[in-house]
């Protein structure tokens, strides 16, 4: 119960830090969700500098506007990932559109179904980086190395039961990513939106 309330109070810590102007904070920060940030615009965008670009503006953001976030709302961690998710569909959008201003490619339709595409597969990687360990894990076995549960509860050290379990929610949790109001997304995370 005490690591739960530990993360609050980081983040509540964080927040008055930021709004000081600490720029020790930011750098903090900076090294605990920088690797979120890049890899959840990298996946919506498909491209390292737009990611880049993306990284820098939502910490830019974030260092601007401290007082956007509210602790009573979620974790800094949801925060930011909602943040980076609300830029990077943005920009997958503005540049789709100026894209077919100028006669390239495809429809607004196809500019919307990429942007729902990507949205859908950004919430599902931050649903599995967000799962615990022991899901996560037994997901990686059956998912990457195409085990079964037999195969994933013997390379666990669990019992077949467990690893069904863990096979289940895992799989649970993950379907929520097309769910536009998904349990554990985080807040405004949901729509392509």
């Amino acid at each position: 119960m005490a690591k739960k309330d530990a993360l609050p109070r980081w983040d509540r810590k964080m927040q008055q830090r930021l709004a000081r102007g600490e720029a020790a904070a930011l750098g903090e920060l900076y090294d605990r969700f920088a690797s979120l940030v890049h890899g959840l615009a990298h996946r919506v965008l498909g491209d390292e500098r737009g990611a880049d670009r993306i990284t820098r503006e939502v910490f830019t953001h974030v260092w601007e506007h401290p007082d956007a976030y509210d602790p009573k709302q979620g974790p800094l961690r949801t925060w930011i990932a909602a943040l980076t998710h609300r830029l990077a569909v943005q920009h997958l959008r503005d540049t789709g559109a100026a894209d077919l201003a100028h006669g390239g490619p495809g429809t607004p339709e196809d500019l919307e179904h990429r942007v729902r595409h990507a949205s859908v597969a950004a919430r599902a990687d931050y649903i599995v980086q967000s799962m615990p360990t022991p899901l996560r894990s037994a997901l990686e076995l059956a998912y990457f190395q195409r085990r079964d549960y037999r195969q994933t509860a013997a390379d666990l050290g669990v019992t077949e039961d467990e690893a069904r379990r863990r096979l289940r929610l895992g799989l649970q949790l993950l379907s929520t990513a097309h769910d536009s109001a998904a349990p554990g997304a985080p807040p405004g995370y949901g729509g392509a939106a």
